[in-house]
């Protein structure tokens, strides 16, 4: 109708500061989940080119040596013996050994808990040490990672992260380090001895093992072998 003034749109009203806040710390954590999704995800199909030790080691040391291998170059026996050697259930697991849990508890020690899928977490994402943020965090991620990665490529990822001597890392780089072969060309007593070095890396040698290092790596040849015939080997050989 003529004559009829138009309304102007009155200006927006701000949001109250409790509301504000609110929306802000849920996009906050939509976004760190997403961030999250997304590192899991990455390495899932990419390679990680350094950990965090790895980072901080090479800065000590003035370097490091390091030889990604994919899983097809690595001697069946190795990937068995590391199994064998640190987490025999990985198998059967979602990420945590609650039979290895309750054995530590009751030992006192949690020498044996950790799983490889664990070490994984530990190795690519977080850092080193035993306090209580790093272990929430690990546990947090672990199901996420066992969720969206094959055992396979956990097992892969752990066998080129893992540290095997100062400054050694990764089955590509011990292999040669310690028998002057390829990751390929490893032995079962030469997988079995780098297994048996896997929690004290610093302080055995698989070239030149002691007795206990000995006594354990053919321990670990037999937990190898019995694996790879009871089907505990399965998820990361299909």
């Amino acid at each position: 109708m003529a004559g009829r003034k138009r309304k102007t749109p009155g200006k927006k009203q701000a949001l109250p500061l409790g509301r504000r806040l609110r929306r802000w710390a849920w996009r906050s954590v939509a976004g760190l989940v997403i961030l999250i999704l997304a590192l899991v995800l990455l390495f899932a199909l990419f390679n990680p080119i350094r950990t965090p030790y790895m980072i901080a080691e090479s800065l000590r040391l003035g370097g490091i040596r390091q030889d990604w291998v994919a899983m097809e170059q690595i001697a069946p026996e190795m990937a068995r013996a590391a199994v064998a050697a640190e987490d025999a259930n990985f198998c059967l697991h979602w990420g945590f050994d609650v039979e290895a849990i309750r054995k530590a508890l009751e030992e006192g020690s949690n020498r044996g808990a950790s799983t490889i899928s664990q070490q994984v977490v530990k190795n690519v994402y977080l850092w080193q040490g035993r306090s209580w943020p790093r272990k929430a965090l690990e546990a947090g991620l672990t199901p996420l990672v066992e969720a969206l990665w094959s055992k396979r490529r956990i097992l892969e990822v752990y066998l080129n992260v893992a540290e095997f001597d100062e400054g050694v890392f990764g089955v590509g780089a011990a292999a040669p380090h310690y028998f002057g072969v390829s990751a390929a060309e490893l032995s079962p007593t030469q997988a079995a001895r780098l297994a048996a070095i896997l929690p004290a890396p610093k302080e055995r040698s698989a070239s030149r093992p002691g007795s206990f290092t000995r006594q354990r790596a053919a321990q670990v040849r037999d937990g190898a072998a019995t694996i790879g015939r009871d089907g505990r080997a399965a998820c990361f050989e299909s």
